[in-house]
């Protein structure tokens, strides 16, 4: 069960200038790069630049995709459904983002990343209301229930996966059993539920040119 690839993901979080929390375990830690050196990655990544409104707004974006690890494609098929919805998109769209499979699987310390998380659904490693499913985009809903297979329970290194990512705190719109390795969503996530400095607005403002 890998987990992240290496420099490549600190220099992601080093570009955005916040932690993405693509490493697990270890963006924890003191030792993180991102905490010893938040400058940009390069030659020139400790100068100032002036960015201009676009590249602020391109900036933003960036962040969520790689925070939550998705697509341009797939990015711009959860905005289109935020419009669509009741709310402010924005918010709407971070919603949408928190609701996904593979985000509540690493959400409820299943897995030691986002990245993590998106391989064990593929896998085939958890049941959705009782049925297998490895569609990681997958959108859960309110009373929604995630378990373990018996196949993953016995894999090398699941364990140990879950003890160390079990002292991340579990989000209070979901119920965790520890014991049965289960997940039950008991509420639509809001805002404040999302630990990323992020201003969506800028998101919207982007599109809706």
């Amino acid at each position: 069960m890998a987990n992240g690839n290496g420099d490549a993901d600190c220099r992601q979080c080093r570009r955005e200038g916040v932690k993405l929390f693509l490493k697990g375990g270890k963006c924890y830690l003191a030792k993180c790069p991102v905490a010893k050196r938040a400058t940009a990655p390069g030659q020139h990544g400790n100068q100032k630049k002036k960015v201009s409104e676009y590249g602020g707004q391109l900036r933003e974006k960036m962040k969520v995709r790689r925070f939550y690890g998705i697509l341009e494609k797939q990015f711009r098929r959860y905005f289109a459904l935020a419009v669509k919805s009741k709310g402010k998109t924005g918010e709407v769209l971070l919603q949408l983002l928190e609701r996904r499979l593979d985000n509540i699987v690493y959400r409820a310390g299943l897995a030691a990343s986002r990245s993590q998380a998106r391989q064990m659904v593929l896998h085939g490693h958890f049941l959705l209301n009782g049925k297998k499913v490895n569609i990681p985009s997958c959108l859960v809903k309110v009373n929604d229930a995630i378990s373990v297979t018996e196949k993953a329970r016995g894999l090398t290194g699941f364990k140990d996966i879950v003890e160390s990512a079990g002292s991340r705190p579990v989000p209070n719109w979901m119920e965790y059993n520890t014991e049965n390795l289960t997940c039950r969503i008991i509420a639509l996530p809001t805002r404040d539920d999302v630990d990323l400095q992020v201003k969506e607005h800028l998101i919207v403002e982007l599109y809706s040119k």
